[in-house]
């Protein structure tokens, strides 16, 4: 449980500072392609094109939050295996206190009262979830369930995805939780993976969970990336703090045998609705937080100064 415990909230370091580097390379394109006059920056609805979205991608800030994305993954996917889901990916999701600290430094960002105390109660949520967490369940599921979760999650992200694009500036906050829920599947299909103990590369690699962990993973990383170009990077995180939280949480809970302590269960479902409730209050608050794609850094005085 220690072990699980502390990787979690490694990978959960890792996912937050990420975040706020992948922001500000995000932005900084942004800013460039506003300044060079481009006209292929942002499609007819408003939203990022798909070439601003890869010139973010190549800025040195962005790639180096990758790589701490990458690291959280595997540390993420660790806990997910050591720890009930509804507690390792709760735990994760509090990247979203490093997500608001450091955004505060690196992108100049001031914080609302609203969103600090909502913050507080999703700290105090992450405490009584470690507290009443029970033992682990299983990592066997029906193969139907592997293959229904990849149907899914696919069907998410690429629906999704183009739904977010038509949307334009409005779909920030649909494009965190979709990429939360994408992230969410991955913690899912993690648990579940086949041929993992004792290892089995053949089992592996025909394993439907596999390739749901490569298209919720892949998937999430470019939708969360589409909402850190369009809306408040704090918002963003938040809802992706709900897809990543609600979605493994319940299929732990009702298919994969997680559970609280004797007695404790109140707690946990305390805890664990707290944590949503704040999170989403996060989002609310903080929506209006950024400006909008391409603003340029002389419209955001504390980035105008980086």
């Amino acid at each position: 449980m220690i072990i699980g415990l502390v990787t979690a909230v490694a990978a959960s370091a890792c996912y937050g500072t990420g975040s706020v580097l992948q922001a500000v390379g995000s932005r900084r394109s942004a800013r460039e392609e506003a300044a060079k006059g481009a006209t292929t920056s942002t499609t007819e609805h408003g939203g990022p094109s798909l070439s601003s979205t890869a010139k973010a991608a190549v800025t040195w800030e962005f790639i180096l939050g990758t790589v701490l994305d990458l690291i959280g993954f595997g540390l993420g996917a660790l806990a997910a295996r050591l720890l009930p889901l509804f507690l390792s990916q709760t735990i994760i999701s509090a990247n979203l206190v490093i997500t608001a600290v450091l955004s505060i430094k690196l992108l100049g960002i001031r914080l609302k009262q609203l969103e600090w105390a909502s913050i507080g109660v999703l700290c105090s949520a992450l405490v009584l979830l470690a507290v009443s967490a029970g033992p682990e369940g299983g990592h066997h599921a029906a193969m139907a369930f592997h293959w229904w979760l990849l149907i899914i999650t696919t069907v998410l992200l690429v629906g999704g995805g183009l739904l977010v694009r038509r949307m334009g500036s409005k779909g920030a906050i649909v494009a965190g939780l979709l990429s939360g829920l994408g992230f969410g599947a991955l913690g899912v299909g993690v648990r579940i993976l086949n041929g993992i103990e004792p290892f089995d590369l053949g089992q592996l690699l025909s394993d439907p969970a596999l390739y749901a962990i490569l298209i919720g993973g892949l998937g999430g990383m470019y939708v969360h990336t589409v909402a850190l170009q369009i809306g408040s990077v704090n918002g963003a995180t938040a809802a992706l703090v709900v897809g990543e939280t609600v979605l493994p949480g319940a299929v732990g809970v009702l298919w994969l045998g997680d559970s609280s302590k004797a007695g404790l269960g109140w707690l946990g479902v305390l805890g664990f609705l707290l944590a949503v409730v704040s999170a989403v209050g996060v989002a609310y608050f903080g929506q209006d937080t950024h400006g909008a794609l391409g603003e340029s850094a002389a419209d955001q005085p504390e980035l105008a100064k980086r």
